[in-house]
């Protein structure tokens, strides 16, 4: 059955058959809750994925989060399972129970805790500063909302959009970061701010490079894949694809966008 076979591709980019991993059970008893903004946002598999990369695209430009994956990371050997770790980490404290998710909150932290080091320019840093645990919340919170917004919802009204940040927020504020934005505007503001900060170099654009072209085990997944990548690019801010060189030439926008959305409309009537 077509169905069947679209949804089990997709299933298994997210989940290691090796090492028994399935999909996360929604439970009603979690974090937030069938009736939450954040139900309705991260449970779209094609705007999460593209709202996930472009997020990763834009943490890494804070020399501080690319010198945490520089140091701290196999990203050369492993990039897909860096992201697929990352992706359960959304979905088990999306839908999971609420003990399994600060369970996983809990092993985050201890990792972010143990982590730290020089910036090549001698500057100390941790994975566990709080303003530089707000700059990651941010960034994923706006790009998995414009993602969102671009494929699946572009009339969500702002009073839901702020919703969602407020929801957030208690997942921020559970993993150290300070200050954590509650609305759009203060998210947006958030990321402003930190832009004096912000680098892109050759170190930069070699992780960026190894996301944009990590290895696709599944071939029939690999043409979504890609697709999902230049989406991706496409949701970042027009500076941070300057920043990183990878403006788009404007003909081909349109394409990139009607295709994703293309795939996100079967995406959402394989999984029902």
């Amino acid at each position: 059955m077509l169905k069947r076979r679209i949804a089990s591709e997709i299933v298994a980019i997210f989940n290691d058959p090796a090492r028994d991993e399935r999909p996360v059970v929604r439970r009603p008893d979690g974090l937030f809750g069938p009736r939450s903004v954040t139900w309705r946002v991260h449970g779209d598999v094609t705007s999460m994925m593209v709202g996930g990369i472009s997020s990763l695209l834009l943490q890494m430009l804070h020399p501080a989060v690319l010198a945490g994956v520089w140091d701290h990371s196999n990203f050369r050997g492993d990039m897909h399972g860096r992201l697929r770790r990352t992706a359960k980490f959304v979905a088990l404290t999306t839908y999971g129970g609420r003990e399994d998710a600060e369970a996983a909150i809990a092993r985050v932290r201890a990792i972010h805790g143990s982590l730290g080091g020089t910036l090549p320019d001698g500057t100390a840093y941790r994975a566990d500063d709080p303003k530089l645990l707000a700059w990651v919340h941010a960034t994923e919170t706006v790009s998995f909302l414009a993602g969102w917004r671009r494929y699946a919802e572009p009339r969500m009204s702002l009073a839901d959009q702020d919703r969602y940040f407020a929801e957030m927020a208690q997942l921020g504020e559970a993993l150290g970061a300070n200050p954590v934005p509650c609305s759009r505007v203060e998210a947006l503001a958030l990321i402003d701010t930190m832009r004096p900060e912000l680098l892109a170099d050759e170190r930069t654009r070699e992780v960026a490079q190894l996301v944009l072209r990590a290895p696709v085990h599944r071939r029939a997944a690999e043409p979504l894949l890609r697709l999902t990548m230049q989406a991706a690019v496409d949701l970042l801010p027009v500076w941070a694809r300057r920043m990183h060189g990878l403006d788009r030439p404007a003909p081909l926008i349109p394409l990139v966008r009607a295709g994703t959305l293309g795939v996100a409309r079967t995406l959402r009537w394989a999984f029902g």
